[in-house]
């Protein structure tokens, strides 16, 4: 799979794509493009979940945002339904994008089908590797927005959202959660939210 001159050309065209996000994120002291970096850390964090991670899984996890920025969230109406609808939107939007990238770098209709599934988390529960990407973002968000959340939302909002986080990983993703290497406080926090 890594030598696959069309798996390293897809994720250079995702990669490409997602360096034009104009908002900015501090990753290991460097100014990154945030859903460059966050591409790359769900990449990573795939890896470290299933080492043995499929071409199609590891497209869909360096796609799984791609050109986020172009759909705000302000696009559908506050409230919890204008969120659902938002958020389902975003699939199609992110599948339909990934697609076009695939085919670009020169995989088959099939593939793009494949990793449009997983990044549209078509039978979560059912699908090992739809639940991989599941664990993946979870374990992304904790590291790179639980901290300014809590600062944010304040500690009853932070429990809600984190208990509903934790509640959508498997065992595995939940396990890695817990060993983050978080602020002292927020891993407490999140120690004991797990707890519940």
């Amino acid at each position: 799979m890594a030598h696959d001159p069309r798996f390293d050309r897809a994720f250079e065209i995702i990669d490409d794509l997602n360096r034009r996000d104009p908002t900015v994120i501090e990753i290991g002291g460097e100014s990154v493009p945030r859903e460059l970096a966050h591409s790359r850390l769900m990449t990573d964090w795939v890896l470290r979940l299933q080492p043995d991670a499929s071409a199609e899984l590891l497209l869909a996890a360096r796609a799984h945002h791609l050109r986020r920025w172009e759909i705000p969230r302000d696009s559908e109406p506050a409230g919890r339904s204008g969120y659902l609808r938002w958020r389902a939107g975003l699939h199609e939007f992110h599948a339909a994008e990934a697609a076009r990238a695939l085919a670009e770098a020169g995989y088959d209709e099939g593939t793009a089908e494949r990793v449009g599934q997983i990044i549209r988390k078509h039978d979560l529960r059912r699908d090992p590797e739809v639940q991989v990407l599941e664990d993946a973002l979870c374990l992304v968000f904790l590291e790179t927005g639980f901290a300014a959340l809590r600062a944010k939302q304040g500690d009853e909002q932070t429990a809600e959202i984190l208990r509903k986080t934790l509640k959508k990983m498997s065992p595995a993703g939940q396990r890695h959660a817990l060993q983050l290497d978080l602020p002292a406080a927020d891993r407490a926090f999140l120690t004991e939210i797990a707890g519940d």
